[in-house]
C-alpha cells in the first residue's frame, strides 16, 4: 500500500506579517532603551519568542533590522507631523508653534531617551551605513519641511531659517534628559519667534 507524505501548509500571509512585526517592535523597543550597539540579534529572538532562522528571515542582517527600526519611528514621527499640519494648515505661524507644542509633550514622555535618529547617527559614523541613510534622510525631510513653513512665514532667506529651526528642534531632542520640568515649551517657542522676527527683518 503506497504511503502519502503529509504536505506541510505555508502559513498564511497574516501570521507571517505578525511574526515580522512582532520580531520588530521587540527590537524597536530594545533599541530605543537599551541602544542598537548594546542589543544583540539573540536578546532580540529571545523577547520576541521566535526563532533566529525567522529573524534572518524577514532581516537579512542586523543592520536592515536597525535600518527597520527607524523606517518604523520615521513613518510614526511623520504621522503625528502631519496631523499637527492638517490641524493648521491656513495658519503657518500657529502650525509651527502647534509643531513645537508636540515636540515639547514627546520630549517631556518619561521615557524619552531622546530623537531616535540621532540617537543611531551617533552610534554609526559610516555615513553609507544603511540606518544612518534612514537617519540623514528624516532630517533632510524634517529642514524641508521647515523650508516650506518659513516660506509661508514670509522669511527673507526662508533655507537659512530653516536650518536655524531645525538647530533649534534637534537641541530640543538632544537636552531633553537636563531640560526642567515644562521648560521646553518655553524655551522653543520664545526662541523661534525670535528666529522668525529676525528672519521677517532681514
Amino acid at each position: 500500500m503506497a504511503t502519502t507524505r503529509a504536505r506541510t501548509k505555508a502559513p498564511p500571509p497574516e501570521a507571517l506579517a505578525e511574526v515580522r512585526e512582532r520580531i520588530l517592535a521587540t527590537a524597536s523597543e530594545l533599541f530605543y532603551r537599551q541602544g542598537v550597539r548594546a542589543v544583540g540579534v539573540d536578546l532580540v529572538v529571545e523577547k520576541a519568542g521566535v526563532a533566529k532562522t525567522s529573524l534572518y528571515r524577514y532581516f537579512g542582517t542586523k543592520d536592515d533590522l536597525i535600518a527597520a527600526f527607524l523606517q518604523r519611528e520615521d513613518e510614526d514621527f511623520w504621522g503625528g507631523w502631519d496631523r499637527v499640519a492638517q490641524a493648521n494648515a491656513d495658519a503657518p505661524l500657529a502650525e509651527l508653534e502647534a509643531h513645537l507644542k508636540w515636540i515639547a509633550e514627546r520630549v517631556a514622555r518619561p521615557n524619552y531617551r531622546g530623537c531616535p535618529q540621532l540617537n543611531v547617527a551617533a552610534e554609526f559614523p559610516d555615513a553609507d551605513h544603511p540606518a544612518r541613510r534612514v537617519a540623514t534622510a528624516h532630517k533632510q525631510e524634517l529642514r524641508r519641511r521647515l523650508k516650506r513653513l518659513a516660506e509661508r512665514l514670509g522669511a527673507g532667506r526662508p533655507d537659512e531659517l530653516a536650518g536655524q529651526l531645525a538647530l533649534l528642534i534637534n537641541g530640543a531632542f538632544v537636552s531633553s534628559q537636563t531640560l526642567l520640568a515644562r521648560e521646553a515649551l518655553p524655551l522653543l517657542r520664545n526662541a523661534a519667534l525670535a528666529l522668525i522676527e529676525a528672519a521677517r527683518k532681514g
